[in-house]
């Protein structure tokens, strides 16, 4: 199965471009909504978290508290990995049996920390970037969440820098334009896709 891995730091509108995509009949595989699933009412996350980190994490009728969390591990690296450590084997776990699931001509994996880690580049035959100025995409996180100006410059500061982005990728879209300036740019690599998934593994890679 041909894949596409799409990235971008956060609020480049990684989402707006996945829509796009699975609008036009691709599946789209998204880990942060994964991640999101594993760390709801129920999540299979939540006990390890818990034991982590603490209960003081957990209101009275279980629900983790998102905010405290992500305030404690953007302030303390050793946190932040204890918690990947809990999170990223359970996300790569549902995101492989998706995968297998999924039918389409090709599939969008959304990978956030896709540069970061390196761990996904071998389920991935292409990486998509979706790029944003960071003074915009700071606006559009503290507008959505709620955050300070503080809070967001954090979280991009453990991401990887755009020139890294730029680097790894393959293919860019600029999530700066107008809705039907994204949709064309959506479409022409839907079009490109197609193509590259249509064409015969090459002989000794497993692509």
């Amino acid at each position: 199965m041909f894949r596409v891995g799409l990235t971008g730091g956060i609020g480049a509108g990684k989402t707006a471009v996945s829509d796009r995509f699975a609008r036009l009949g691709v599946p789209v595989i998204d880990t942060d909504q994964i991640a999101r699933a594993l760390t709801a009412p129920g999540g299979s996350a939540l006990p390890a978290i818990r034991e982590a980190f603490g209960s003081a994490l957990f209101d009275a009728s279980g629900l983790l508290d998102r905010a405290a969390l992500r305030h404690r591990v953007f302030g303390d690296a050793g946190a932040r990995r204890q918690l990947e450590a809990i999170l990223h084997p359970l996300i790569r776990a549902e995101a492989e049996r998706e995968m297998r699931a999924a039918a389409g001509p090709y599939q969008i994996l959304v990978i956030p920390l896709l540069i970061e880690t390196g761990t996904w580049r071998d389920q991935v035959q292409r990486v998509l970037v979706v790029e944003c100025p960071e003074s915009v995409r700071i606006e559009r996180v503290m507008a959505r969440n709620g955050l300070t100006r503080t809070e967001v410059e954090a979280i991009v500061a453990t991401q990887a820098s755009d020139a890294q982005r730029r680097d790894a990728a393959d293919d860019i879209v600029v999530n700066a334009e107008e809705a039907d300036s994204l949709d064309a740019s959506v479409k022409q690599l839907h079009a490109q896709y197609l193509e590259l998934a249509r064409q015969p593994p090459v002989c000794g890679t497993g692509l």
